[in-house]
């Protein structure tokens, strides 16, 4: 039998209470990140998504991303490490209020859009959020692109470290996602998503966009809640995973250093 984490991005409303597809979505998955209110998020919504995520024992995890709302955090700022630093110890603190209030547990800590590529490639980058994590809470678990310099800052700051891969999304020879900007960037075939999924669970290979195949380790499994089948997915995947013998459990059961 193998196993996997399922996790996705969550409350990433702004200026509103209705949080679009995460109700229905916090049914299939085992992990939610939950923005912290630079690229999106609000109090009253991570008020909220916190009680979904544990009304439904799903695992709760910090979604830090840079400052820039109408970007929705996905365009490239040109930051310090020291500016990462701050940034992402201030947004752990502000999610892990609500965390608290609700008597339950923070688990785990993966940046969001351009701050997440950013640190897949730029170790001091990736190496003060790290740092950042570590000074807050040294149990919590850092999401990071399988085979990063996220990932690797993580293991060498002695966190809980959990290899990210995606289903939704192609992949270059270097191991990074394609951009954004190409037309080849997402897979929008259901069945196609999950072959690649189950293939990097099963076999721990990816096909890259110049039909390679490369080396991945997936631990956890992003899906994306706001596409307009994205509750769709999320139940099509949760049964395909099943059905090929692929469990889902919270990444807290078997992250590692």
């Amino acid at each position: 039998m193998y196993h996997v984490d399922l996790n996705c991005d969550m409350g990433e409303g702004y200026g509103k209470y209705t949080i679009g597809n995460d109700e229905e979505i916090m049914k299939y998955i085992t992990s939610a990140n939950i923005a912290c209110g630079f690229h999106a998020g609000d109090p009253a919504i991570m008020r909220r998504t916190v009680q979904l995520a544990a009304e439904h024992d799903v695992g709760i995890g910090a979604h830090p991303g840079l400052p820039d709302l109408s970007g929705f955090g996905r365009r490239m700022m040109d930051i310090s490490p020291k500016e990462a630093y701050d940034m992402v110890v201030y947004q752990i603190g502000a999610l892990q209020g609500f965390v608290q209030a609700e008597g339950v547990t923070l688990q785990h800590v993966k940046p969001h859009g351009a701050l997440f590529n950013m640190a897949a490639k730029q170790r001091e980058l990736a190496d003060a959020i790290a740092q950042a994590i570590k000074d807050v809470d040294s149990n919590l678990i850092l999401f990071g692109l399988a085979g990063s310099e996220l990932v690797h800052a993580g293991k060498n700051a002695g966190l809980n470290t959990a290899s990210e891969v995606f289903s939704d999304r192609t992949y270059q020879e270097d191991g990074s996602l394609t951009s954004r900007r190409d037309p080849d960037a997402l897979i929008t075939d259901h069945e196609q998503a999950v072959s690649q999924v189950i293939r990097m669970i099963k076999e721990k290979k990816v096909m890259t966009l110049q039909e390679k195949d490369i080396d991945i380790d997936a631990q956890t499994v992003c899906i994306h809640g706001d596409g307009e089948h994205a509750v769709d997915f999320a139940s099509y995947i949760t049964q395909a995973l099943n059905q090929s013998n692929i469990e889902l459990r919270k990444i807290a059961d078997f992250s590692s250093k």
